[in-house]
């Protein structure tokens, strides 16, 4: 690891003047200058040089500003220092948003949960190994326009949905996966020093040629939290992650669920692809194949494979494609079976 410069914020306002404007469209990835919450992923780079900040803003001490957990009228207020095992076990998160509190729990061990932030989860880079290590020269997403080492190399865990001829890294977190899901919304405080929202689908970018812009952040921005909206299917809710092994992994498939029902009819239905994608995936063409229709198993796997009609998979990554399909079955049926809390 390099040496770097720390800084400690006292408020917001402190933070995005010590962070200064950044120039360039990647600068929240590349600027020299990098926000620190938590750092279980921030500090993971740094040491594998992929990452070289010069300066690094510690915003761990705005835990009253931007720590807690709120439920409102129409939804649920998670702020962005709220630690992931903080929000695992918030009550409300676990009654009345279980696809969020499965998603956290499944996500890293114990030790990384008590250290790990919302908002710092949400930004985790891609765990593709020509990525993270920089031995490999042809990584556009660290090295722009120098070619993806993945097309033709070991790409077993990387994606079919989303993806670009320059990239085809998938985003590994699970926590996104469930508020893209839920049509949350994720807010900003600019700096100027304006808040504005921004729906989370929003968030993170599509590859195309330019993979190594990651986020339509604007340079200097602080998440600040995100809005989860309520309604009759959050309760009826699951994260389904299938991964190598069941002790802390990264998903190869996983599949979020929210339903609600009418005896066997779908009402309501919000479904989120991870570790197949780019970027953590609204299925809308799945839910729009189960609106209005009973739902089993016959109409699951068609609302599965309008899902991934689109997936393109290089080499050993194209057996993701049906475990794809066979996940969001399983958690569209395992959603419907669930005993609701009174």
């Amino acid at each position: 690891m390099r040496e770097f410069v720390l800084e400690r914020a006292a408020s917001s306002v402190e933070a995005i003047g010590l962070g200064g404007v950044p120039t360039s469209a990647d600068a929240h990835v590349r600027s020299s200058t990098q926000y620190l919450a938590g750092g279980t992923t921030l500090f993971d780079l740094m040491k594998l040089q992929v990452m070289t900040p010069d300066r690094l803003i510690d915003i761990s001490g705005l835990r009253d500003e931007h720590g807690r957990i709120v439920d409102l009228e129409d939804g649920l207020w998670l702020g962005a220092l709220v630690r992931m095992s903080q929000a695992e076990n918030d009550i409300s998160v676990r009654q009345d948003y279980p696809m969020i509190r499965d998603a956290l729990w499944q996500a890293a061990s114990p030790q990384l949960r008590n250290m790990a932030t919302l908002g710092g989860n949400v930004l985790q880079r891609t765990r593709c190994n020509y990525f993270r290590d920089t031995s490999y020269h042809a990584c556009n997403k660290r090295e722009p326009g120098t070619g993806c080492s993945a097309m033709e190399g070991c790409n077993r865990r990387l994606a079919v949905l989303g993806t670009s001829d320059a990239c085809i890294a998938n985003y590994p977190g699970d926590l996104a996966v469930a508020l893209v899901a839920l049509g949350a919304e994720v807010q900003l405080l600019s700096v100027d020093g304006r808040d504005r929202m921004l729906p989370f689908e929003d968030l993170h970018r599509l590859p195309g040629d330019t993979p190594h812009i990651e986020t339509n952040l604007t340079p200097g921005d602080l998440i600040t939290g995100f809005k989860v909206p309520g309604g009759a299917w959050t309760r009826r809710s699951r994260y389904v992650k299938v991964r190598d092994r069941a002790s802390y992994d990264f998903a190869l498939t996983s599949a979020a669920v929210a339903l609600d029902l009418d005896g066997d009819t779908v009402r309501a239905v919000r479904i989120g692809l991870g570790g197949l994608a780019t970027k953590p995936w609204r299925a809308h063409e799945a839910e729009a194949a189960l609106l209005g229709r009973r739902l089993d198993e016959a109409t699951a796997r068609e609302a599965a494979e309008a899902a991934l009609l689109g997936a393109v998979g290089h080499g050993e990554v194209a057996f993701k494609i049906e475990l794809g399909r066979r996940t969001l079955v399983r958690a569209l049926l395992e959603t419907q079976a669930m005993e609701l809390p009174a």
